[in-house]
Formats: C-alpha cells, structure tokens, sequence
C-alpha cells in the first residue's frame, strides 16, 4: 500500500493511491472471494483509500499504522514508449520498519499472493501459516534479483506459480530464450510459470504445456503502473472460485489477469479499478476471445 506520483506522456499527477497491495485488492474483489492484505501505512494514509478498499469487502486487519511515520511514496516518469520509466524518487520511509504480521484468520488461506517484496518479508509470511495453502503465487522485481538473490532463490522454491516480466524472467535464469528461462525456473520450484511482455501479451508455462495471451490492443494507453499487479490480482481472483486449479483453469485465469491489466492502463493510478464492474470486464473478456478466435478449414 503506497502513495505514486506519475508522469507520462499523456499528463501527470500529484500524489495518488498506489502500491501492489492496493492494486491486487482491488482487482480480486471483483470475484466472490474473502480477501485480506497484509501490510504497512503510515499515519498520512487517507481514510477515504482506506474506506474505499473496505467498501470492496477487503479485510484491512492485516494492515500495520505506524504513527509518526509516512508512507511508502514512489515518484516515475514513464517514456515515450511506455515500456521504460524513470524513477524520480523514491521513500521507503514505513517499509524500513515493516515486520508483517498474518492474522490468525489468514493463516489457513487457501490461496496466498506474495507482492514484489523484499524476499525475506515475503519469507516471513510463508512462515507464519497454519496450513500448506492450495497455491503460493509470488511476484518479484530486478532490484531484489540483483541485492537478494540467495533469499530469492528460497522464496522460489516454496512457491507453487511465479509471475515475473521477461526481463526478470532472463535476469533470473541467465538465459535469453523464454521457453528455456521458463523450464529453468520450474526447476527452481514453481509448477507454473508466467512471464508478462507487457503490450505484447503473456506466456503460461507448466510441465511441457505453453499457453500464449494475446494483449489487448488499445487506443489509449495513459499509465503502465500497476497493471502487472492487476493482472495477478486478477488471476488469483478467477482461481478462488475453482474447485480444481489444473492448466485449463491456469489458462482462463490468464486471459482474465490480461484483461484486468487492460482496464488498469487506460487511466492513470486505480482509477479504472475503482470504477470496473463485472459486466464490463465480462465484456472486454468477450474481447479477447474474439482476438484468438479462428477455424482451420
């Protein structure tokens, strides 16, 4: 949970409600699931984020304030092509103090999402669970490859599905080729593996089998952020309501992760997530069956 101020091409804001936590919740409320997040605020965070967050049914009492302290704040300036960014600032300010604590009710969590965290807090939540959860999904960055890589590479190998761009994907294995990263990486632990390549879709790995998302083309797109975060907020949210998680329901869960990601990116922060409604993303999901749809004859 977090404060952003963002630039890009297409204007700039002040500060604005952001964070991997924010953005997940957000998108995974949409689906008939319970879903609480474990995190940190400093006593700036606004009761009308945190009112909002509440409406969509999310259970904040994993949540930490620490008085006297600020919030997480990332400034960035995206490029013309959208891909690249530049970080203008950057204060960690509550998340020097950060020791999660998992409530005793999230401890049973059937599935368990583990933000782009620090590897070792990402660890002390795995270790405070009750019971094996059914799936273990994490997200990780280039910084925490880079600095934490031994306590990475743990992480990773007690989770059940990694979601990581491409360049993190090569960063990660060493290696160029995705297909090869991808078998590299579910060496390493993961059964699934999906890599994000952002304007041009997203690759589902597990075992021999490959399942290739489309992403949606758009018109407008005014600001990347978050939209990595929408997508697993998504994903996970389709697979809460499966009885089984198999490749098939892996592979649904994609497309709806991808569509999520296309609403995120059309207006600037959590905008579009504040104001999506089922119906709409069911309409862009008929979309995006639409962009693969074909017959052989």
């Amino acid at each position: 949970m977090a404060y952003d101020a963002i630039e890009t091409p297409f204007g700039k804001t002040g500060k604005i409600l952001g964070g991997c936590a924010t953005y997940i919740g957000l998108a995974a409320s949409l689906f008939k699931a319970k879903c609480g997040i474990v995190s940190v605020i400093g006593d700036d965070f606004e009761q009308a984020h945190l009112d909002l967050l509440k409406a969509r049914k999310l259970d904040l009492s994993g949540v930490e304030t620490i008085q006297g302290e600020k919030t997480f704040f990332w400034s960035g300036k995206y490029h013309n092509d959208l891909n690249t960014r530049t970080t203008m600032e950057t204060q960690l300010n509550v998340l020097t103090k950060f020791k999660p604590v998992v409530p005793d009710y999230f401890k049973d969590a059937s599935i368990v999402l583990l933000g782009n965290l620090d590897p070792n807090l990402q660890l002390a939540v795995l270790n405070q669970l009750s019971h094996k959860p059914t799936l273990v999904v994490m997200d990780t960055m280039n910084f925490w490859i880079e600095s934490y890589r031994e306590k990475l590479d743990e992480v990773i190998g007690k989770v059940d599905v990694i979601s990581i761009n491409d360049e993190e994907a090569r960063m990660i294995t060493s290696t160029h080729s995705l297909v090869e990263a991808a078998k590299k990486l579910q060496q390493m632990g993961p059964k699934y593996v999906i890599i994000k390549k952002g304007e041009h879709g997203a690759l589902l790995f597990h075992e021999n089998q490959i399942f290739c998302a489309p992403a949606l083309p758009l018109e407008n797109v005014f600001d990347p952020t978050g939209a990595g975060d929408s997508f697993i907020g998504g994903f996970v949210g389709h697979l809460s309501q499966c009885k089984n998680v198999s490749f098939e329901e892996m592979k649904t869960a994609t497309i709806i992760g991808s569509a999520m990601a296309s609403f995120t990116v059309q207006k600037f922060g959590t905008k579009s997530l504040e104001e999506l409604i089922l119906p709409e993303l069911k309409e862009r999901l008929d979309i995006f069956k639409s962009l693969t749809e074909f017959e052989l004859t």
